[in-house]
């Protein structure tokens, strides 16, 4: 009994601690301009103002910069899934010459830091007329390794002699990939759909490198443009970082049962 109560309040300070900052972030979006500069810092507003709300979003027009990111996430989140999961049942389940060297060729490329990649890819995408344009911006999220494996992992839970069975009766590749394969991948789809979407939405780097327009500038963009003019108006700065962060913090916690459900299934496949 002790030792379960020791873990308890051993969890709830560590719980404790990691929702700290965010609740203070929130807390400060409410301060009146200079308040949180004070020494000690203030925990509450004295006197809770929406005005820096009403600053982002009607001085600044932090309601463009939201739908962007929206846009830029969704699409990512569909073309992703578009091509991995496919891409994954292939690695798993068809066989093909080179299929095994080539999956093992993508597993060694995880390891490559991706801004490695970002000089190459950006003059590739400049060749191609693409800077500057969200079909730029959607390029690295269209078949991303680590989705590839996370699928294919799954898919080794598939038994063959069900696909096979399918294919006697007649059924093609895309019949058997609609009608039997995505339905068992559900759990997966759910994470990896989240996964990539909580990426892309926070996504600094690549969106900053690719549009140059700050009329399609993500809010991570937008914020960091932001706060080079306002860098001491840190109720301002909070009010965008929660703008930023409640929506996918609220995404996650939703889906968070299938989210580590299909993660941790993924990770013991195969």
């Amino acid at each position: 009994m002790m030792r379960r109560w020791t873990v308890t309040l051993l969890a709830a300070f560590v719980a404790l601690v990691t929702i700290a900052p965010l609740l203070w972030m929130v807390s400060v979006s409410f301060m009146a301009p200079g308040e949180a500069a004070r020494f000690p810092p203030p925990l509450l507003p004295e006197n809770a103002t929406l005005e820096n709300y009403r600053q982002l979003f009607g001085t600044y027009g932090a309601l463009r910069f939201l739908a962007n990111s929206l846009l830029v996430s969704t699409l990512a989140t569909t073309l992703a899934l578009l091509f991995t999961v496919p891409a994954g049942y292939a690695f798993a389940k068809l066989r093909f010459r080179g299929r095994d060297a080539t999956f093992r060729l993508l597993v060694a490329a995880l390891v490559v830091p991706a801004q490695i990649g970002m000089l190459p890819l950006f003059l590739e995408l400049k060749a191609m007329g693409l800077v500057n344009s969200y079909a730029g911006a959607l390029v690295p999220w269209l078949a991303g390794i680590f989705g590839i494996f996370l699928v294919r992992q799954y898919c080794l839970s598939i038994p063959d002699e069900m696909l096979e069975a399918a294919r006697i009766d007649g059924a093609g590749e895309g019949a058997i990939l609609r009608r039997i394969v995505l339905p068992v991948l559900t759990p997966i789809i759910v994470t990896l759909a989240l996964f990539v979407f909580l990426s892309s939405w926070n996504d600094f780097m690549w969106p900053l490198i690719i549009l140059a327009d700050q009329r399609l500038y993500t809010l991570p963009v937008a914020l960091a443009a932001l706060s080079r003019e306002h860098v001491q108006d840190n109720e301002l700065m909070m009010a965008g970082a929660v703008v930023t962060t409640l929506p996918v913090l609220i995404l996650f916690l939703a889906l968070q049962r299938f989210y580590l459900n299909g993660l941790l299934a993924g990770s013991v496949k195969g």
